[in-house]
Formats: C-alpha cells, structure tokens, sequence
C-alpha cells in the first residue's frame, strides 16, 4: 500500500483505533492505542512518549545509574515518530492497523538509545560503502501449557511443557496442538512477518523458527514483530512462549541466530560469493567475517544481553564458547556457508533469542563492516571438528559482568557505535547485573539453608 492507501485503510477500520509500539533497549515493544483522530493528527508530525522507556529495565524499575533521563531530568516525553512503511494489519485483533515507531532529539535529530535509530546509522555506513545488508534471525523458544497468571502462582517453577520429551524435527508432535502450530505459521505471513520454516527443536514444548531473508532493517522489524506476535498467539491458546536463552541447566538453551550477507547496490550480486576461491568465498566475505571475529568479543552484551544468555553459552549445549569460525560447523560462533552465488551467508551463532533484534543485527553488521573497512585478513585459520576445544582465538567472557566492562572500555565499541551509546547501553547492563547479584536464587536456598 502506498501512503494515501494506508490512511484510508486506517480512516475505515470499524475499531476506529490503530496500535502503536517501539522498543526499549531490552527489545521490549512498548506502546499503546490511540484513537484514528489522534493518529491522523500525529503522523506527519510526532508523538509525545514518556521517556521512561529508556529510563527503566525489563521489569518496570527505574536505572539509578543512567544520565540519558530519570528523576532528575523528571522523565519527559520523548519524540516518536511513526514510520509508515511498518504499516501492518493485526490478523489475531480483527486486522487493526499497527505501526512501529522509531524515536527523536528535540533537534529531530535521531535519538541515540533508540535501538532502531542506532541500527539505521550503522545501516548509513553499509550503504556509504556500496553495499546492501541481507539479514534474517532465526528463533528457538520454549511454549509451556501455562498462563501469565499460573506463571505466578507456580513461582515460575514446575512448568508444563506444551510437549513432554525431547523430539525434535518430529512431525508427528507438530500435530500435537496444531491449531497452534498452524495459527503461528498462518498468522505471521498475514502479519507480513513470512517464514520460511517452523518446526518442532530438541527439547520439551520447543519450536524453531527461520523468518524469511529480506534487506537489514526490514529483518530486523519481522524479527522484533515475531517475538511479541508469537507471545500474543500463544496467549490466545492457553500458552505461554518464551524466548528466555537458557530456561534449564538440563536443556539446550535458545538461539537467535542471525545469517547475513551484503550484496551491491542494485541487490543484484551477492558479494560474499566467489567463483574462483576455493572455498567459494570472497575476499570481501573473508574481511566480513574477520571484522567479526574480531569485534565481538568487544560488543558481546549487544548479542547475549542477559545475566541467563551466559549459561546457554556452555559447552555440548548447541551454543559457542570460543572466537571461531569454520564451514557448516555448528559448534563455532561463525558458521560460514559459501554455498551457491544467491545463498552464500554467515550465520553468527552467538546470538541468542533473548536478544533485541536491532541491536544484534547492528552489532553483526558494524563488526563485519569494521573489518572491510580495515582490510583486514583472515589468518585465522577455520575450526576443524569441535570448537568448544578451540581457544587459539580466545574465549568469550563467561558473564554479562565481564562482558559489559569490556564492551565499556573498548576503544573499538565506542568507534562502531559512538561513546555516547555504549554509556548508556553498557550502563543498563551494569544495572542489570547489579539486579542479579542482590538476588538469593533458589540454588543457594538448598545450598545452604539447612547444611551451612
């Protein structure tokens, strides 16, 4: 639809009201419905929103920590700005129009704790360079035979699995709550969130998700979008879906793996693709990926930002813990598969589900562009059998604390995404840290309540 199309289809909608969201640094929609005459009256201009979305975490608590906005800037409105080109119907609520917005300086000038804003400006750097992103994530989650109040009354613990056992690629237990199955499928290609496949993963009640290729900002949109669809379809069969990394010590945790590739200017050629190399990669694709294995070790809490994506980081648990690479290798954090001259792609398997889609992807993108723009070479040579006892290159940090003092003091972090982003971002992780260390979990309870 082009614009005039969109707002007669708003204009018309019996609801006569349109939903509106954007996220928060954890990747968290937020937003609200407003009423057809206000969204007429805002869309070419802005919405005010509190700025108390980057002013507190996942759970609703103010940072004590951050300089961006709190009690002492008193928690103005912020500048939101619909993009129209995110218009899309809600098939679960009787197609109500929905849109995503992204957020402004009082000078209209991108806001720098937008996640979406941050994305586009390492997307400007691509596109100065000649080059177009193609992305997509692909997601595991767990769904549970569970509602948001039983969540509660269980304490989180002793769930029911939507399916008992460990039976992936199973088609027999994709039958198993197929109106679910089907819902999901059905409703995110209405939704313009189309995937390319969706079957059941090893573990109980797991699905896996591969959301279909498109250019970067577009992806990582369907990304963001899939994540609170998937919750909300859920809901509406008696299910709760999570895309927490790591739900059990026992279970394989949860990806958000994120493939990747730059073509030229027209979409025409995939540049990570050669004809003459041996391997069919390109030198570009070689640069790409060393930038990465270079990089990620410094910007890691954008890809694995909770205190629970470093206990899917394990290893024998599908999920890398060295600086490696290799050919179709699943157990390295860069799987690269050259393969034909339209499918050739990284896939960065560091990334978990928990992640914001915006920022993982920038994080993806800036590092690989990082070692275009240095040249530099891949020397390192690529992983051959089990990368989990491959530490030529080094480790990732083992927690967020160690991650985020890292990221903080990067020289490299704060040139891909400027100081004034890895202040606040590395910030939010500090808070969240600090959260968790407060905590007396259950593990120290039978620990030692009675014994010590």
């Amino acid at each position: 639809m082009d614009k005039k199309q969109i707002l007669e289809y708003v204009k018309k909608h019996p609801s006569q009201k349109v939903k509106l969201a954007a996220t928060d640094v954890d990747g968290v929609l937020r937003g609200k419905y407003i009423s057809v005459e206000k969204f007429l009256g805002i869309v070419e201009s802005n919405l005010g929103f509190c700025d108390v979305v980057f002013g507190w975490d996942m759970g609703d608590v103010a940072y004590d920590n951050t300089s961006y906005t709190g009690w002492h800037t008193g928690y103005p409105d912020a500048k939101a700005k619909i993009d129209l080109n995110t218009f899309r119907k809600i098939p679960w609520e009787n197609d109500v129009p929905f849109f995503l917005c992204e957020f402004y300086d009082v000078n209209d000038k991108p806001l720098y704790v937008c996640p979406r804003q941050l994305l586009k400006q390492v997307i400007s750097e691509a596109d100065k360079a000649g080059f177009t992103p193609y992305f997509s994530q692909e997601f595991e989650w767990f769904n549970f035979a569970e509602t948001p109040q039983s969540l509660y009354d269980k304490n989180f613990n002793a769930l029911t699995p939507l399916t008992p056992g460990m039976f992936g690629y199973s088609i027999l237990r994709s039958t198993y709550r197929n109106d679910f199955f089907n819902s999901l499928f059905d409703n995110m290609k209405k939704f313009d969130v189309p995937l390319e496949g969706l079957h059941t993963e090893t573990g109980p009640g797991v699905y896996e998700a591969a959301i279909a290729y498109s250019g970067i900002l577009e992806a990582a949109d369907r990304g963001v979008l899939f994540k609170t669809a998937a919750k909300e379809i859920a809901y509406q069969h008696g299910i709760i879906a999570t895309f927490m990394a790591k739900v059990s010590e026992n279970l394989p945790g949860c990806s958000g793996h994120v493939h990747q590739s730059l073509w030229d200017k027209k979409s025409a050629k995939n540049l990570f693709h050669s004809d003459t190399d041996k391997n069919k990669m390109s030198d570009l694709f070689k640069s790409y990926l060393a930038g990465q294995l270079y990089c990620l070790p410094h910007i890691l809490p954008m890809v694995a930002p909770t205190i629970n994506s470093y206990k899917r980081l394990v290893e024998g648990a599908w999920a890398p813990t060295t600086v490696t690479w290799s050919l179709d290798n699943r157990t390295v954090a860069l799987r690269a598969l050259p393969g034909g001259s339209k499918s050739s792609r990284i896939e960065t398997r560091v990334v978990g589900s928990d992640t914001n889609p915006y920022l993982a992807m920038a994080a993806c993108l800036a590092a690989g562009l990082y070692g275009i723009k240095k040249n530099l070479k891949l020397k390192q040579a690529a992983t051959l059998g089990n990368g989990y006892q491959d530490e030529s290159n080094g480790r990732f940090p083992k927690n967020l604390h160690d991650a985020t003092v890292a990221m903080r003091d990067s020289k490299i972090a704060n040139e891909l995404f400027g100081e004034k982003f890895v202040q606040h971002f590395t910030q939010t992780r500090d808070w969240e840290w600090r959260q968790y260390s407060k905590a007396v979990t259950d593990w120290e309870k039978k620990r030692y309540l009675e014994i010590i």
